[in-house]
């Protein structure tokens, strides 16, 4: 993987704008601070985001460390793990971002996430545990193959112990939790 400068900071400039608006609007979602409408524009404005996703994936393949640079890299896949409206896409972004980590391209981790939504998104248990759900007063792991064995694949991937990642995700939500419940 490379840090020099992307090839195409046009596309790394929209990947990251795309990927800012998109994380803001979804925070202010799972802190219900959204009426009807702001949803709805957040869902025509993840869709567009797809759209653009799939026009680069046409156009470039996976958007890598060396086409657009490490910060719009990990837009591009936060855009591809929000495309759950699409899991056609998803499953296809899935594949090549898997090529771009077999060329040094982009992060296994990236893509063990995006491997996990697109499992979860097609109604399928996820394979490292990465994906969570809100519910009214916790947080809930989504659907595990065989648990077992889940920290030995983590491990394989850069991801730290299920355990250690819960805590994590328990510490980084609590307060929306306890909010929703009050």
């Amino acid at each position: 993987m490379t840090t020099d400068e992307p090839r195409r900071p046009d596309l790394a400039r929209e990947l990251i704008a795309r990927a800012d608006g998109s994380d803001a609007q979804r925070a202010k979602r799972v802190r219900d601070q959204l009426d009807a409408i702001q949803l709805g524009r957040g869902r025509h404005t993840e869709h567009a985001n797809t759209a653009m996703l799939r026009r680069i994936l046409i156009e470039h393949d996976w958007p890598g460390h060396r086409l657009v640079g490490l910060t719009a890299a990990r837009a591009a896949w936060t855009i591809a793990l929000h495309s759950d409206d699409d899991p056609a896409f998803q499953r296809a972004a899935t594949i090549l971002l898997k090529r771009a980590v077999q060329a040094e391209d982009a992060l296994v981790q990236h893509w063990a996430h995006l491997h996990d939504r697109a499992l979860i998104t097609n109604g399928h248990a996820q394979e490292f545990g990465t994906q969570h759900r809100l519910i009214a007063s916790s947080i809930e792991l989504c659907p595990l193959r065989a648990p077992e064995s889940v920290d030995a694949r983590r491990s394989s991937v850069g991801l730290p112990p299920l355990a250690v990642a819960l805590e994590a995700v328990r510490h980084r939500f609590t307060p929306v939790v306890l909010a929703r419940a009050a």
